[in-house]
């Protein structure tokens, strides 16, 4: 099976991205069902789309897929954060507390930096637009006293 983008494994429904995250995994339909503890028929109707497991169940799809449930319910632009950022924030929460309270320190300056950025970059635009209507203005105003001048 051809590796899929990001993308494209989010652009699909969940019926879709079960089937895929299983057969990327090498499972069979009754192996994921050995591993979840379901019939293989569930398997096959929550594949087909013809019906929907309960949250017991994704938790354990998820888990028995190697994959967070959330990757398996929602589109990549309805939740975040990425799922590489998703492993690392795990593998933060297994360091030991000083390791990460200086994280929580570089995360809060860097989130500091791109706010600060934005509001500049905000507050810029609005400047533009605050300086650039005057000086249409003017323009359109020497424009107006040129025109009446030619006409004497």
């Amino acid at each position: 099976m051809t590796a899929l983008s990001l993308h494209e494994f989010f652009a699909m429904e969940f019926p879709e991205r079960l089937a895929t995250l299983r057969k990327e995994r090498g499972l069979t339909q009754q192996a994921l069902a050995d591993q979840v503890g379901l019939a293989v028929l569930q398997i096959r109707r929550y594949e087909g789309g013809t019906s929907q497991p309960t949250l017991d169940v994704i938790r354990r799809l998820a888990i028995a897929l190697g994959s967070s449930a959330d990757s398996l319910v929602f589109d990549d632009h309805e939740r975040g954060p990425s799922e590489t950022l998703r492993y690392q924030f795990e593998a933060i929460s297994r360091m030991p507390e000083p390791d990460q309270a200086a994280i929580r320190v570089l995360l809060d300056a860097v989130v500091v930096k791109n706010q600060v950025a934005g509001a500049i970059e905000r507050v810029a635009k609005q400047a533009a637009v605050t300086v650039a209507a005057p000086v249409k203005t003017e323009a359109k105003a020497r424009r107006g006293a040129q025109a009446g001048s030619t006409r004497r």
